[in-house]
């Protein structure tokens, strides 16, 4: 069985790896629909030119051959978009961050219970990051003992000419913690095997945007589960000299060792991508984890053709979403932000 998926709203570029990433294993695309003309719209075309635009969302969510609806519409519209994907019959595979809102989280949950569809969250900083899915696999096999922290950073390039006005808009975009911040928290639960916690502090500001009060450039969260401590930075301040869009990173604590990853680039002066740093009793040394494997997007394909929950657990999902709207919403402002 071939899995087909349709696209709705492609006004982030996360949506190209969301779709390669498909089509690596087998998936066929049948059209995409999009509001307007957004950004993204030239890139996604030249990756894709031999995919049909629809006129309507209509016509994807009730195309009987679409298994699987693709989103990376605005942020705070994709929870509409996913309830009538899943009522319509399709699982939905959605950009970071799912929703914007508490409210549009429990509509979700009840729609999932209601309809038995799939609500996925394809957070790229794990599931299309071969170094973590190495680190996960140390480790399983016990490198660093029982992991008791997590400190993850992921500062991001503002390029803001670039930036739509949705951008700037709180209320659009769900904030920096809701947005960027849930990246870090599904790696905190992910990692630490942790099934709940709690957001102990969090503080978004703007510090060196005053002129757009709407945007939020830096975010933190301490976290705190029944096994361990979390600790998220994310940031839109990374420097014009760096060869990428930001310097990700994340370090793993552990009773016998740590692991710490530097996930897209080494300003060591390594080249490419996924560099592990692994030390305990017996190992002090650096691993190209370029080649580990990306099992999410394969074990999300068989999720929904034999309706298993082997991808990511449903619950998980609902749960980062859950702490960073928390986190967000319960957040110190700092600086020059919205207070609105």
């Amino acid at each position: 069985m071939t899995l087909t998926v349709g696209v709705i709203g492609i006004d982030h570029r996360h949506i190209f790896g969301q779709l390669e990433n498909m089509q690596s294993h087998g998936c066929v695309c049948k059209g995409w629909y999009t509001d307007g003309e957004p950004q993204p719209i030239e890139g996604f075309i030249k990756r894709f030119p031999d995919i049909p635009r629809v006129p309507d969302k209509q016509t994807l969510l009730q195309d009987p051959e679409i298994d699987m609806i693709l989103i990376a519409d605005i942020p705070s519209r994709r929870a509409d978009v996913a309830i009538a994907a899943m009522k319509a019959g399709k699982d939905v595979m959605t950009d970071k961050p799912g929703c914007t809102t508490l409210d549009q989280l429990s509509a979700l949950r009840a729609c999932v219970a209601e309809t038995g569809r799939i609500w996925s969250i394809d957070f790229s900083e794990r599931f299309e990051v071969p170094a973590v899915t190495r680190a996960a696999e140390l480790i399983a096999e016990g490198a660093i003992g029982t992991v008791i922290q997590t400190v993850g950073l992921g500062p991001h390039r503002l390029n803001l000419p670039t930036r739509p006005d949705w951008f700037f808009d709180e209320t659009a975009y769900g904030g920096i913690l809701t947005d960027i911040a849930s990246h870090q928290v599904d790696q905190f639960l992910y990692l630490t095997g942790s099934r709940d916690a709690e957001i102990v502090s969090s503080t978004v500001g703007n510090f060196a945007n005053p002129d757009h009060p709407g945007l939020q450039d830096f975010g933190e969260i301490l976290l705190r589960s029944d096994k361990a401590s979390g600790y998220v930075r994310v940031d839109w301040y990374t420097p014009d000299a760096l060869p990428n869009w930001g310097d990700g990173r994340l370090t793993i604590l552990g009773t016998e060792g740590y692991i710490e990853l530097r996930k897209y680039v080494d300003v060591a002066g390594r080249d490419g991508t996924d560099h592990l740093f692994l030390v305990n009793r017996d190992r002090c040394e650096y691993i190209d984890a370029s080649n580990a494997p990306l099992p999410y997007f394969e074990r999300l394909i068989s999720d929904v053709k034999h309706r298993t929950d082997t991808a990511m657990v449903q619950d998980h999902c609902f749960k980062v979403m859950e702490l960073a709207l928390r986190a967000q919403a319960n957040a110190r402002r700092l600086g020059a932000v919205d207070l609105a």
